[in-house]
């Protein structure tokens, strides 16, 4: 008889979700859905995760230990035995550090696995060898910093007291139909209640299409919408003038700043109109209880930091945070309170060993100064959880660099990826249900624990397992190399202040929600003085160079468009996929069919074009081709890919991000996915 099992979704997304795997009489792995223990979830799974069987009994998942035998990137491989495989890595990694020196030595991970131990542990060992360290900026960085510039900490109000609650939920700069399935389940609540749904978005996603409103602005201009919002608050009297008293720093500047940006000002930047931008401002000023849904998505640019920085503002002068059902959610990673000293040894970590900018591997491994600064080159990898051959931007750099002859490369995964081809030692690594984890959300406030369910397909092993093995060969000492993965967990749970693990197996995760008041802001904001900061310390942030500006503002910092790269370039996630997990699915490249360029009708009239119709897009970083498709709903000078689609699926055989510059965002860093000028040509 099949039974059911409680699991938890280990992808790179906001919602978590709880889950439901069934383990069929003879072992498989039957249907996947969601629970409804937890109300964020409420028993909805993305149709991705629905069909997990698919990816996990896929026939191309890697089974064995492989060593590479022809050319790098050939894909060309012998089966070897894990002792053999232990041998190799640690050899290729002990010779790099042997000639070179530590920082020579290069651990490159990111979002595969959201679990802790599995996605964490690795710099447990770059701690301890003193490897150079790494600095996760390509998905959240920009968003983050802008966030912190203000509040200080990242929680707001939750999901489900939009749906039970709001009157107007605004989703800036998100496309939730493809990326977080849950929250439209809470929107479809509120709207039965006659609550308004607004987007805002550069092109009509499927969250646009459902929208009471689309505002389309153009890429990277969020912030003059917001601040041409907030002069007309201001000069509409829609302002909390008591709230800005006792909780901000700086509202008299504001006011006096705001003065100058007025929705004629923001209305050529932006692509809007004086009469949308005003009404937009008076729907939002005069609905109590508003609602703002903060996306990565608009903070994806050279200037993304200070545009959320200037949207985070809207409900700090409306006051909109104090009332049931307003405010808005970013992010709800700072209510858990980790300590995750044992997981990734952060008791060992050694300030003065360089970190490097994740998003700028191009750069590292073709050797840039301004990156390695007097430190050696970059002459060993050791990779898991991520594909950078496909999804850092630049790719034209980072496949130069993947080429080096001089460079070890060795890499986890679970699929023969693109980076997976470039190993010198390849190792099979398992899935969720194979292995224990810890994981929790951004979208809502719950941590949950996954246990085993299946055990390991053929030879797979644990990230935790992997790092545990070469730490043993390179001689690298730390309690959490001798520890089980549920003995981390319990120790993170200990030091944390949470519940015990049988605790929250028992109760099928833990809320670390704190309560209504300050989620609701209603004490003031968690900076040290409770003041939201208007006027922000961008130095302490980053802002080395004094570009950041002083108040809320739109930064002109973007790759601007104009003569030869008259388009912007929006490379946006794809709904089939996340990043390049479940690319290997026939059953959602079916549905994606192909990378194809929206382009606005009115371009495609003027060029000739019909849908379908092969076009080339480019600038000076090179150039792709793909087919054409109309995109009404997006200005003329925004062009809109959707992928990550694996390279061999292109013409040319390199995917879209070969046109993304590696450029850092400000202050802070972060990748400009959405903040690139290309050209468009017909290929006739």
């Amino acid at each position: 008889m099949s039974e059911f099992h409680a699991s938890v979704c280990p992808h790179d997304c906001p919602s978590v979700c709880t889950l439901q795997v069934e383990r069929t009489e003879d072992g498989r792995m039957g249907r996947v859905r969601g629970s409804k223990l937890n109300p964020y979830t409420a028993g909805v799974v993305c149709n991705k995760v629905s069909r997990y069987a698919e990816r996990y009994h896929h026939a191309e998942r890697l089974a064995h230990p492989m060593r590479r035998t022809g050319a790098r990137g050939s894909g060309e491989f012998e089966r070897i035995g894990w002792e053999d495989a232990f041998d190799l890595v640690a050899e290729g990694l002990a010779l790099a550090e042997q000639a070179h020196g530590a920082e020579a030595v290069w651990p490159y991970w990111y979002a595969g696995t959201m679990g802790f131990v599995q996605r964490d542990g690795i710099n447990r060992l770059t701690h301890t060898k003193k490897w150079s360290r790494f600095d996760g900026t390509i998905c959240t960085r920009l968003a983050d910093t802008g966030w912190k510039a203000g509040y200080g900490k990242l929680w707001g109000v939750p999901c489900e007291e939009a749906g039970d609650l709001s009157d107007l939920i605004i989703v800036w700069g998100c496309n939730p139909v493809a990326t977080h399935v849950n929250l439209m389940n809470h929107i479809a609540r509120a709207r039965k209640r006659g609550a308004k749904l607004v987007v805002v978005d550069p092109y009509r996603t499927g969250t646009a299409a459902q929208a009471d409103l689309h505002i389309a602005l153009r890429p990277g201009t969020d912030g003059a919408l917001a601040c041409a919002m907030m002069h007309v608050l201001f000069r509409d009297d829609l302002v909390d003038r008591a709230h800005l008293a006792a909780h901000t720093d700086a509202p008299d500047a504001l006011e006096a700043h705001l003065k100058n940006r007025s929705p004629e000002w923001a209305a050529p930047i932006t692509g809007l109109s004086v009469e949308t931008i005003t009404d937009l401002a008076h729907l939002y000023g005069r609905t109590d209880r508003a609602w703002i849904r903060f996306g990565f998505g608009f903070t994806r640019s050279r200037n993304g930091s200070a545009a959320m920085h200037a949207v985070s503002c809207l409900p700090v002068v409306t006051g909109k945070w104090v009332r049931d059902g307003g405010g808005g959610l970013y992010n709800m990673r700072d209510v858990y309170g980790w300590d995750k000293t044992m997981i990734e040894g952060l008791d060992v970590v050694d300030p003065s060993v360089r970190l490097l900018d994740q998003s700028r591997i191009g750069p590292v491994l073709t050797g840039d100064r301004n990156d390695l600064g007097d430190g050696p080159g970059v002459h060993a990898l050791f990779i898991q959880n991520t594909n950078p051959m496909c999804v850092a931007p630049d790719l034209g750099l980072v496949h130069r660099g993947f080429a080096r002859e001089d460079l070890f490369i060795a890499v986890q995964e679970q699929f023969m990826t693109d980076t997976a081809k470039q190993a010198d030692v390849l190792l099979p690594a398992t899935m969720f249900v194979e292995h224990d984890d810890i994981y929790h959300a951004s979208a809502h406030s719950r941590f949950q624990i996954g246990c085993r369910i299946f055990e390991p397909f053929a030879e797979c092993r644990s990230n935790h397992h992997v790092v545990c093995g070469l730490a043993k060969r390179l001689g690298a000492v730390h309690p959490g190399f001798d520890m089980s993965e549920l003995e981390l967990i319990e120790d993170l749970l200990a030091r944390s202040g949470h519940p015990d693990l049988a605790t929250v197996r028992r109760e099928g995760g833990f809320d670390a929600r704190p309560d209504a008041d300050t989620l609701h802001q209603r004490n003031g904001y968690p900076t040290a003085d409770r003041k939201f900061r208007f006027r922000p310390d961008w130095k302490s942030l980053g802002d080395a160079d004094g570009r950041m500006p002083e108040l809320p503002d739109h930064l002109e910092a973007t790759d601007e468009i104009g003569g030869d790269t008259p388009f912007r370039l929006v490379a946006a996630p794809a709904r089939q996929f996340l990043n390049t997990s479940f690319t290997e699915l026939a059953s959602g490249r079916a549905r994606e069919d192909r990378p194809r360029a929206r382009i606005h009708p009115d371009v495609m009239a003027r060029l000739g074009l019909e849908e379908g119709d092969r076009v080339r897009l480019g600038n000076a970083r090179g150039e792709v081709v793909l087919p054409a498709i109309a995109g009404p709903g997006q200005h003329e000078d925004t062009i809109v890919v959707e992928s990550i689609w694996p390279n061999p699926h292109w013409e040319g055989g390199i995917g879209i991000n070969l046109l993304l510059s590696a450029d850092r965002g400000l202050p802070a860093g972060g990748a400009a996915i959405h903040d690139t000028a290309v050209w468009l040509r017909t290929t006739g």
